[in-house]
């Protein structure tokens, strides 16, 4: 039986978890080492309580980067059988996560199939999941269908929700005034953005980000601070946008912390090769050592094929300096 909320709960009163012994022994490092590390906000070990086969891994900067595979069905790949192959095989090569970023059908069996029988850490975005789940309009939805799903998530044993919250009113403004080259890029920034645009009202998830804390605490998820605002493009690199959503990131992260919920911020696109080392070093300052999610960073806006050659060498130099994750 469990005397603890979460990881860091445990961590801060001075418990050491099962999962963070089996951390330490995949890192080499004492069990009270990784305690300290989980107790800072440093290391996450993404475990939430119902997710009974997993094989815990800590996610922070100065354990080994970990992997992350975005998989689910869409309209165009509908065989939740071929997405589990997928998965497994993903398993089989390293991965240390799996996203499940499903967009068609009903979401539910699979994420609950992976919860059930995946031993690495799931996690998932709700708001892709709202509109699909509701079928319904976008702008029909209200702040309390967002915060539903999310608990709905977390009932199904989901271990980390990237939430997109340091996208706000103020960012709508800034946008219109700070022209960008590509606008917003992210999946889950542009459907809250929109949403916001239609409504007339807040982002949902940073209006009512305690909420999301009590639920994430309950479960013990780990909150992933969604960049609404990466780079799409090297021209739009470090921009005012970027870095302002970064700095309110760092905000939420003191909130979570606060209330014992693990944090990890995601981070920029695309990205110039001699940007990447200053914005881990920036992210590693303004998130006070959170780990840091990269997705990419993609170094050139021209390449050969599919990304995933660009983004390897920027995900590769991202790792060499701090990033603990690599999308």
């Amino acid at each position: 039986m469990r005397n603890y909320t979460t990881q860091m709960d445990a961590a801060k009163r001075g418990i050491i978890t099962p999962e963070m012994k089996a951390v330490a022994e995949k890192e080499h490092k004492t069990p009270e080492e990784i305690r300290e590390l989980v107790a800072k906000g440093q290391v996450a070990i993404c475990a939430n309580k119902l997710h009974t086969c997993i094989d815990p891994n800590g996610v922070g900067s100065m354990l080994r980067t970990k992997i992350n595979v975005n998989l689910g069905v869409s309209k165009d790949c509908k065989d939740y059988n071929i997405e589990m192959e997928k998965v497994m095989a993903a398993v089989n090569m390293g991965a240390e996560a799996i996203m499940d970023l499903s967009s068609h059908g009903n979401t539910q069996p699979f994420r609950r199939k992976l919860t059930s029988e995946c031993p690495a850490m799931i996690g998932t975005v709700p708001v892709y999941d709202s509109v699909i789940h509701y079928q319904r309009d976008l702008d029909t939805l209200t702040a309390k269908d967002f915060i539903d799903v999310i608990r709905l998530h977390a009932e199904d044993g989901v271990d980390f929700v990237t939430i997109h919250c340091g996208i706000t009113r103020k960012t709508i403004e800034q946008i219109k005034n700070h022209k960008r080259k590509m606008n917003i890029v992210s999946r889950g920034g542009s459907l809250v953005f929109a949403w916001m645009s239609m409504t007339g009202e807040e982002n949902p998830f940073y209006e009512y980000y305690d909420e999301i804390l009590d639920i994430c605490r309950e479960y013990d998820v780990t909150i992933s601070l969604g960049d609404a605002c990466r780079p799409g493009c090297l021209a739009d690199a470090s921009d005012v946008c970027q870095i302002e959503e970064l700095v309110r990131l760092g905000e939420l992260t003191k909130r979570a912390w606060e209330k014992d919920v693990q944090v990890m911020v995601e981070g920029p696109g695309h990205m110039p090769l001699d940007q990447i080392e200053a914005n881990m070093k920036l992210q590693q300052t303004i998130c006070m050592g959170a780990p840091f999610y990269v997705l990419g960073p993609i170094v050139t806006d021209i390449a050969p094929g599919y990304d995933h050659i660009t983004s390897a060498i920027g995900g590769a130099v991202a790792a060499s300096a701090g990033a603990a994750f690599l999308c």
